[in-house]
């Protein structure tokens, strides 16, 4: 009985927000704004019947007009060119890693080089062991 009472509360608050805005016809534009848009805003929202039949009027097969092409072409170039930045970025880190790699691993087979000669050094120079010609 404990969970009755908040799924009661909840339910009331649910029916008198949809009660608050069953009178709103749009979400994303008022009417105010669809009577006298200016501007730039003209060319970006629509009435409301215009933009329910907008999808229905224009078909698959219809031919776009040259503001749509140049949208979509400039859409497509600025994806090209984040992609063409993303990899150059990703390469030039990868090439950074590999360049640090190639240094520390030249400087470990340094040190291994220069611990080996100083443990088989014999004293002569250049060594004796090395030089020797065997028949």
């Amino acid at each position: 009985m404990s969970w009755m009472r908040p799924l009661l509360l909840t339910c009331l608050v649910v029916l008198s927000v949809i009660t608050l805005f069953h009178g709103a016809d749009s979400a994303a534009v008022s009417d105010k704004k669809a009577a006298s848009p200016q501007g730039a805003l003209r060319k970006i929202f629509m009435p409301e019947a215009d933009a329910s039949s907008f999808f229905k009027r224009r078909g698959k097969r219809a031919v776009k007009t040259q503001d749509e092409i140049n949208a979509e072409q400039r859409q497509r170039l600025a994806a090209d060119e984040r992609r063409r930045e993303y990899h150059e970025e990703q390469r030039n880190e990868f090439e950074s890693y590999a360049e640090e790699e190639h240094d520390e691993q030249d400087e470990h087979t340094r040190e291994k080089t220069e611990q080996w000669r100083e443990f088989h050094y014999d004293g002569l120079d250049p060594s004796y062991e090395y030089n020797r010609h065997t028949v």
